[in-house]
């Protein structure tokens, strides 16, 4: 059994409240049981994390880098403009899928960009929790793939 982290960055607290709209109505505690649901079925342990501190993200991902095969990741605004984030992803070695709830091609155009992408496996978005879930899927087939 491997480990996969789930990173949600900044606002991702309020999932349920914030924008319902753009996010839905469904908490961050129904999005994370329904992870936990899905790698239980695929036989993967989670370490996840929720944080509004791009700081915190990092020292995670950088904490885990031994002990994890993958990072399935949401990180909300800073997916527009992190570098650190982006340069902590790559500095691990760790394939990576990001995630996101709402489609980010169908918002603000500062939204369409994401530093993130071009050091992940691949990039869903727009589709919900289903978005997470697709990712966790990806991400392992990939792993499984090449160990």
């Amino acid at each position: 059994m491997f480990t996969v982290l789930v990173i949600h960055g900044p606002n991702l607290n309020l999932l349920g409240e914030r924008e319902p709209e753009q996010y839905g109505r469904r908490t961050l505690a129904e999005l994370n049981r329904e992870l936990e649901e899905e790698a239980a079925k695929l036989g993967v342990q989670l370490e996840i994390l929720q944080s509004n501190h791009e700081g915190v993200l990092i020292d995670f991902i950088h904490a885990q880098r031994r002990n994890a095969a993958g990072i399935l990741i949401n990180p909300g605004a800073l997916t527009h403009y992190s570098y650190a984030l982006r340069d902590a992803i790559a500095g691990v070695n760790l394939p990576a899928v990001e995630v996101h709830l709402s489609d980010i091609y169908q918002r603000e155009s500062f939204r369409r960009i994401s530093v993130i992408r071009e050091v992940c496996l691949a990039q869903i978005s727009g589709k919900g929790f289903d978005s997470y879930l697709q990712g966790l899927h990806l991400l392992v087939d990939y792993i499984r793939k090449n160990g």
